[in-house]
């Protein structure tokens, strides 16, 4: 039914780098790009939550488009976050990112006001009629009004809208989705934005995942990718307890994004600070997180471990943060014959 081929694979949600005053670092977003694509991803979804689209005006979001099909060139599809204030503005945006060569764009619900159903159907009626390029849904009902079943199967009638990207984490709901709507629209592709549970939902008949931590260890999640696609469950499944670790300290121990930012510097890259200040001691917290992640990362064989070496872990990232710490000031005692 559609005119873009289906959406499948791992897309990651990619961070934006920045300045030290704050504009946008285009050769650092570059260089990412293109580090992710040599990693295997299978395509790219900027101005995400990741992306921290709320954060930059509509002018900078269209830049970040630009720059992502740009350097994509064709390699991989983008998947390009289009949501504006209202259905007007949005509309306009999937006609530029239309012109700009990305495979489909991702609208969230809207946002700020709590909708009902009949609202949030209407919305994106509005836009699956106007819109010249193919629309995936996006529920992340924490954030914006959420997309219930019975809404996406009307939605899913207009030959405009290809797919959903779910951040909600409830198995049981995307298997409803999928059991309502797949019958009658077997192109629909379901992707999953919540990697604690990626394995099982891939399993369950997701074609993909939009997922954050892809843009950390994106090795990792294709080669995870990869193993549960053929069906190679047992190895598939250690990696998705392995990941755990590192989903909690990249999504909990500090406000998000702020983690992933810290995760993202650790493979080498200068995100620069968040457009969101942080105070003094959250700053501290995040030297402190760093090289407590570093460990974490170390431990998936993509970094080195910090000088001072990895206090056992405990899971819990506070006390790890604590513990990291400890070990840092006893090793520099150490160094200056203190101890």
């Amino acid at each position: 039914m559609s005119s873009t081929r289906k959406l499948t694979g791992i897309f990651t949600p990619n961070v934006v780098p920045l300045h030290d005053d704050g504009s946008i670092n285009e050769h650092e977003l570059r260089r990412y790009i293109d580090w992710l694509i040599d990693a295997g991803v299978h395509g790219l979804y900027p101005n995400g939550s990741s992306g921290e689209f709320t954060r930059f005006t509509a002018e900078e979001r269209q830049r970040i488009i630009k720059v992502c099909c740009e350097q994509c060139a064709g390699r991989i599809p983008v998947l390009a976050g289009a949501a504006e204030a209202n259905v007007t503005e949005t509309i306009k945006a999937c006609e530029l990112y239309h012109e700009y060569g990305a495979a489909a764009v991702a609208i969230v619900s809207p946002f700020y006001y709590k909708l009902s159903p009949e609202s949030v159907y209407a919305y994106f009626r509005e836009i699956a009629i106007h819109s010249p390029i193919d629309v995936t849904l996006y529920n992340i009902p924490m954030f914006a009004s959420p997309i219930d079943v019975p809404t996406i199967k009307r939605l899913a009638e207009f030959e405009r809208v290809i797919g959903i990207k779910d951040s909600s984490g409830d198995m049981a709901f995307m298997i409803r989705m999928i059991k309502e709507v797949r019958p009658m629209r077997p192109d629909f592709c379901f992707l999953s934005g919540w990697e604690a549970a990626l394995v099982p939902m891939l399993v369950m008949g997701c074609d993909g995942g939009t997922n954050a931590l892809s843009g950390v260890v994106p090795e990792f999640f294709r080669h995870l990718y990869d193993l549960t696609r053929a069906n190679r469950l047992d190895e598939a499944r250690e990696l998705q307890y392995k990941m755990l670790e590192l989903f909690d300290a990249i999504v909990y121990s500090a406000d998000f994004p702020e983690g992933l930012r810290v995760a993202v510097e650790l493979r080498g890259f200068n995100v620069g600070p968040s457009r969101q200040p942080l105070s003094e001691s959250q700053q501290i917290d995040r030297a402190a997180l760093s090289r407590v992640m570093q460990c974490i990362i170390a431990d998936f064989g993509y970094a080195k471990p910090p000088a001072e070496g990895c206090a056992p872990r405990t899971g819990k990232i506070d006390a790890d943060r604590i513990q990291q710490i400890t070990q840092g000031v006893l090793a520099r005692l150490k160094e200056r014959g203190a101890l």
